[in-house]
């Protein structure tokens, strides 16, 4: 499925961080919880996902191949820390304060929401469509879903329904 080679060097710096920070957490919490499945099937500008009920984490090959290091270091332990919540906590907020929590006294690594990765070679075609007070771009499902007529968008500042325009491109 993934059209991307991920060198071996990479894959087995994702695994030596990924081991690291495991047992670090079941040393923290008197816990055994197992290596969770690492694929690199991820597309788009997210990073990583957890996938909590199959105990997996699926990475983005592209993002791990531009960003080697710096997304090893903090993508890893952010999607673990997800597991590692659920296992321990159920379902609760994504990024709330039990996930903070497992990020920064247990992982120990600094708790962000989102990367900060250049995604300009993962991020798909927009479609431009305007308001009264600015240009919007609409993700390609957003824009076929106007189409079709099964949505429409409105702007969060001036409240008016975002309109498709043919002249501005992106």
């Amino acid at each position: 499925m993934s059209s991307q080679r991920i060198p071996i060097a990479l894959q087995q710096g994702v695994m030596q961080c990924l081991r690291q920070k495991l047992q670090l957490a079941n040393q923290h919490l008197g816990t055994q919880h197992p290596e969770p499945k690492i694929n690199y099937y991820q597309r788009g500008t997210s990073a990583g996902s957890a996938y909590l009920q199959s105990w997996e984490i699926r990475l983005n090959p592209v993002l791990l191949l531009e960003n080697k290091q710096t997304f090893i270091d903090e993508v890893v332990p952010h999607e673990l820390a997800h597991l590692l919540v659920f296992r321990r906590f159920g379902r609760v907020a994504p990024h709330g304060k039990e996930w903070r929590w497992m990020m920064e006294s247990v992982l120990q690594v600094p708790a962000s929401r989102t990367h900060k990765f250049e995604i300009a070679s993962v991020q798909s075609k927009t479609f431009p469509y305007r308001c009264a007070c600015q240009l919007h771009q609409l993700t390609v499902r957003r824009h076929n879903r106007v189409l079709r007529g099964e949505s429409e968008y409105r702007c969060r500042h001036c409240g008016e329904k975002l309109q498709y325009t043919t002249t501005e491109t992106s």
